[in-house]
């Protein structure tokens, strides 16, 4: 197609990560007229994305899940075992799942994106009836972020920490050479289906979030202090995103946030794909029917749920190592209801409040509840110092046998 002509079609779908190629895929197999712009559209996608396996919508094979973990294990003070099937997803599964042969594909970057028209760095012009905005994110400044680094490791390095089957969804455990006065991190650690276990130190709700060499240090440790030693060429992995993102407004005459960037991030876990697929035909069919589909994603109930959910990231983001080990023992406490309330339910705002409330009153001591619900303590980590940025060679004199 030439420069500076135009293309006319039902939807433009603007970013083409997991989200907004499943977007595309599922608007045009219902007929629609799609096009989808990226700058990049065959690249790799670089995280790793995960998710509970009953949020995938069920028109997703199963070759879109590269590992299973029937019981993912969370520590506190003590083991939970969560009985709710955790997985991986295979990113080359899931680009296949989402075929685009009927969407229009541009290799450009939108220069600008209007409710209507998006404006391609190559002079060309996309008008649509809808426009979906469902780009990645901006860096988080100071907004309340999820940080994390990730190593990783064979399978059979990784034993002492990972059995076969196994996968620690969040390791509390204070083996990471944290001080108790330093904002809290804990451990992720899953098999990926491919022979390597990602070992990833993460840190969620802090305004700004934790620099990547704190939470590379801690994940070292932690390895070290299990019998992991590493040579320092590990593969390695870094996440640094805001979690605070607000929802879009219906009838807003501007193109339609989608995924991450459309407030389908989970304000308390970072996880956004698998909501977001889940979410794809509730937006197609409103664009079928000539509704607003932010009226449809975003009813009254999820929208309060969105709200509880981001008060819960506010307590997060205040909380001790040991405050944050107790609010966890608390929740994992809870029944299942009230578990997936808070982890995934898009709209279950009954069980979601009573989660929020017993989870607050079963967390001890009496005091620290104070601090959950922002009563005291509003901004303890705020510009809190790390200490300096080690080199490589001075960061190996301190962890001889761990650090690269």
């Amino acid at each position: 197609m030439n420069a500076r002509t135009a293309t006319e079609v039902d939807l433009c779908v603007v970013g083409l990560g997991p989200t907004g190629r499943g977007l595309a895929h599922r608007a045009a197999a219902a007929g629609l007229t799609v096009a989808a712009i990226d700058p990049r559209p065959e690249r790799e996608w670089i995280p790793t994305y995960s998710c509970w396996l009953d949020e995938l919508p069920p028109w997703l094979p199963p070759a879109v899940i590269a590992t299973r973990i029937a019981a993912p294990t969370v520590w506190t003070t003590i083991e939970h075992r969560i009985p709710r099937p955790y997985g991986v997803l295979s990113k080359a599964g899931l680009r296949a799942a989402l075929a685009l042969d009927a969407v229009t594909v541009r290799a450009a970057r939108a220069t600008a994106v209007h409710a209507h028209a998006v404006y391609l760095s190559n002079g060309e012009t996309i008008r649509a009836a809808t426009v979906f905005d469902a780009r990645g994110l901006p860096g988080p400044g100071r907004r309340r972020a999820a940080s994390a680094h990730g190593i990783f490791v064979g399978v059979k390095q990784a034993a002492p920490m990972i059995a076969e089957g196994a996968g620690l969804l969040l390791d509390w455990r204070p083996d990471n050479g944290a001080s108790p006065d330093a904002p809290p991190s804990f451990l992720y650690a899953m098999p990926l289906g491919d022979g390597r276990v990602l070992f990833e130190e993460t840190s969620l709700g802090l305004r700004g979030g934790m620099p990547q060499r704190e939470l590379r240090s801690r994940t070292l440790r932690r390895l070290a202090a299990h019998g992991i030693h590493l040579t320092g060429a590990e593969p390695s992995e870094a996440a640094h995103y805001p979690m605070d993102q607000p929802l879009p407004t219906p009838g807003v005459a501007e193109a339609i946030a989608f995924g991450s960037r459309g407030g389908m991030m989970h304000p308390c876990t970072g996880y956004s794909v698998a909501n977001s697929l889940s979410l794809v035909d509730t937006a197609v069919a409103a664009l079928l029917a000539g509704r607003d589909p932010r009226a449809d994603l975003w009813p009254a109930r999820a929208r309060l749920v969105h709200w509880m959910r981001m008060r819960g990231l506010w307590g997060l983001g205040r909380l001790t190592a040991d405050q944050a080990v107790a609010m966890f023992d608390s929740f994992f406490g809870q029944g299942p209801r009230g578990q997936r309330a808070l982890l995934s339910a898009h709209d279950d705002y009954a069980a979601l409040g009573a989660a929020l409330v017993n989870t607050v009153a079963h967390t001890w001591p009496f005091r620290w509840r104070f601090d959950m619900v922002g009563w005291t303590h509003r901004n303890r980590w705020l510009d809190f110092d790390y200490g300096p940025n080690l080199d490589q060679a001075s960061a190996a004199r301190r962890y001889p046998r761990t650090a690269g």
